[in-house]
């Protein structure tokens, strides 16, 4: 977490709303993570950067089993580091 995002970092969740600093999204990335663990995101496009932003599309499932969600996060850096991370939910391709 240190290395990845700003100490006051925000992390943006369609359910539960903003999330702000290291150990708030540790948290939340904890409760997500611990609803489907055995889940794994996998980006289904390159990221596209523009500026200090970027989109993520991905889609999220058991290994080996088609995907059961997808999503788009879109990402602003600051410094090297993630400034915010905004996570939509998406319909399946």
């Amino acid at each position: 977490m240190d290395e990845i995002w700003n100490e006051d970092g925000v992390f943006y969740d369609p359910h539960s709303g903003a999330h702000q600093s290291r150990d708030e999204i540790y948290r939340i990335a904890g409760i997500i993570k611990a609803d489907h663990p055995e889940f794994r995101y996998q980006p289904i496009t390159e990221p596209e950067v523009l500026g200090n932003s970027a989109r993520v599309k991905w889609v999220s499932g058991r290994p080996g089993e088609p995907p059961s969600y997808a999503g788009t996060d879109f990402v602003i850096a600051k410094d090297g580091r993630l400034a915010a991370v905004y996570y939509f939910i998406d319909e399946l391709p």
